[in-house]
């Protein structure tokens, strides 16, 4: 399974989008400062996760929810946690 997630960080008003194969283990990852673009918006919370089968079918997904019409959706779908 892979999956593509969205975190939200409150200090930065900022969200996240990647895929990755285990999320709590990435989340922690982004929360310990290994990550070096969210190292400085610690703590980021899971505001959604999405499944997948292939590593291909996460990546597209990821890629679309990164353009302007996946933000677009995101900001739809979560208007609490719209980018500033």
């Amino acid at each position: 399974m892979y999956f593509v997630y969205v975190i939200w960080s409150k200090k930065l008003q900022k969200r996240y989008t990647g895929s990755t194969k285990n999320v709590e283990k990435r989340i922690k990852q982004h929360n310990d400062g290994r990550t070096p673009f969210t190292r400085r918006g610690t703590p980021w919370i899971l505001i959604y996760f999405e499944t997948f089968e292939t590593k291909s079918e996460a990546l597209k997904r990821e890629i679309f929810l990164k353009s302007g019409a996946g933000r677009n959706w995101l900001d739809k779908m979560f208007p609490e946690y719209k980018a500033s």
